[in-house]
């Protein structure tokens, strides 16, 4: 209300300086002599103030209105004029005329402007109002997409729960109805502890994905991280005859990262390389830097992953191992991205699989 208010009053004021303009021109030529021919021809000229005004402000209309009253206003003064200076009233008319036509023609110019300011205007408010409506939409889909996402981690982590608490209903069964031999003991008590570590480690690797910690970022050289996962690799897995094969970049430059998180990364994808290759095949760790990014490659010789597999080996639940918890590629992936690089995989040429780890 109040922007109308002040719009209604600005429109008056503009109006009220025409009329006064109009007036006051009308006046001084009636009251000055028609000798005064100089002072007549400025006063004629001054004409285009009111007339081009009335243009910009009202448009076409509103300056075909000041010249009918400038023409009624100032005919007196003509029919005057015309019996004692026959040239001066002749250029008031000429003038009068003139003036007219340019205000007329400066009114519907305006008169386009407004118009299309009015286009711009309208299409401004339709393309807000479809921008608010789009990111509703998207806010929706999120939602919709997290719902989604939470469902299926759900399924996946239920069938996961399922598999050993069946074994271990079934082991906890045969313990119950006493009637069991003493190796048969043996073998639930096996089941019950290797199923309850099963449990354990996908509920904390499942925490572990659903609640990332953020990465305590601190300057560290690649190839000290690159060691100590081969060392942390060659103690996790003695039972694999895989010989570990290294090619760092002798560049010493150091990155920006949580160490303990890259390891844990490296370290699982060389876990798996190992897993995955045939007793004395070598697992090669290949580190360069191209184009300001550290690129870390951990390369084995085994079967391979099936393509149709390797387009969802980072979704959370999924594996092609017997006894996987299909979470540490989807860990790994996770803290790549927190890093602000990539986690990528690859065939090796004729045989074997590539994971490709990228960070800035």
């Amino acid at each position: 209300m109040q922007r109308v208010a002040s719009s209604l009053r600005s429109t008056r004021a503009k109006a009220v300086l025409i009329v006064v303009l109009v007036v006051t021109l009308a006046v001084f030529i009636w009251i000055i002599p028609p000798r005064a021919v100089v002072v007549h021809n400025i006063l004629h000229h001054l004409n285009i103030l009111p007339f081009m005004l009335a243009g910009m402000f009202f448009g076409w209309r509103g300056a075909l209105k000041t010249i009918l009253l400038a023409a009624v206003l100032q005919a007196p003064s003509i029919v005057r004029h015309w019996y004692k200076a026959r040239v001066d009233a002749q250029d008031q008319i000429v003038e009068l005329s003139t003036f007219g036509a340019a205000g007329t023609i400066a009114g519907v110019l305006a008169d386009r402007e407004r118009l299309q300011r009015r286009r711009v205007e309208s299409t401004k408010a339709e393309l807000e109002h479809v921008y608010v409506e789009l990111q509703q939409n998207i806010e929706q889909l999120k939602k919709t997409e997290r719902l989604t996402a939470a469902g299926q981690l759900s399924a996946s982590l239920a069938h996961e729960i399922r598999n050993p608490l069946a074994s271990i209903s079934g082991a906890a069964g045969i313990l119950a109805r006493g009637q069991a031999s003493a190796e048969s003991r043996g073998e639930c008590l096996e089941i019950l502890t290797k199923e309850s570590q099963r449990l354990n480690k996908l509920l904390s690797n499942f925490l572990e994905f659903a609640r990332p910690r953020l990465p305590k970022m601190q300057r560290m050289a690649p190839g000290e991280i690159i060691h100590s996962v081969v060392s942390l690799a060659q103690h996790a897995a003695t039972h694999q005859q895989n010989p570990l094969r290294l090619e760092i970049d002798t560049e010493p430059r150091e990155i920006l990262c949580d160490p303990e998180q890259i390891k844990q990364l490296l370290l699982n994808l060389v876990l798996n390389a190992m897993q995955a290759s045939a007793a004395g095949s070598p697992v090669t760790l290949r580190s360069s830097v191209q184009n300001d990014r550290l690129c870390i490659e951990v390369c084995d010789e085994g079967k391979g992953i099936d393509p149709a597999a390797q387009a969802r080996i980072f979704e959370p639940f999924f594996t092609t191992k017997e006894n996987g918890t299909g979470l540490g590629l989807a860990i790994a992936a996770q803290i790549a991205v927190q890093h602000g690089g990539s986690l990528v995989c690859y065939s090796n040429g004729p045989r074997g699989t590539i994971f490709r780890m990228e960070l800035p």
